[in-house]
């Protein structure tokens, strides 16, 4: 019988947030970004939050000690319908702009800071890129 030496991965499980205060995060991804709850787990004030968007799950949580935001991590993109007015709504409501709008032959893309410092972005492709 052979041996496998690579794995098979099908598809994106979630892309995962750890986050310090669950509430204000979640205030901040459902008031902000308009993410709707797909699923809820709470345990006193620990939880995991999942938010399904385009056949992928984004979760957030602060339910494991080991995981802590940071700056230096990946990042999710949100491709948005209106791309100018998501990047003033979330500089209204104070999110940090790392990266200003950039335009590239493909698309508009600016990059922020949750509450909790975790890098995301928001992107809009542009006409002729693929879909």
């Amino acid at each position: 019988m052979a041996t496998t030496t690579t794995i098979q991965a099908i598809e994106f499980a979630f892309t995962g947030y750890p986050v310090t205060d669950l509430h204000r995060a979640r205030t901040f991804y459902e008031g902000v970004l308009g993410l709707k709850t797909s699923a809820v787990w709470q345990d006193g004030d620990k939880g995991w939050i999942e938010y399904d968007l385009g056949g992928h799950t984004l979760a957030i949580t602060n339910g494991a000690e080991q995981w802590k935001p940071s700056n230096d991590g990946p990042a999710i993109a949100f491709e948005v319908a209106d791309f100018n007015e998501a990047v003033a709504v979330l500089k209204r409501h104070g999110s940090p702009c790392i990266v200003e709008p950039t335009e590239s032959p493909v698309c508009w893309l600016a990059v922020f800071r949750d509450p909790d410092g975790n890098t995301f972005a928001i992107h809009k492709r542009s006409a002729h890129s693929h879909t």
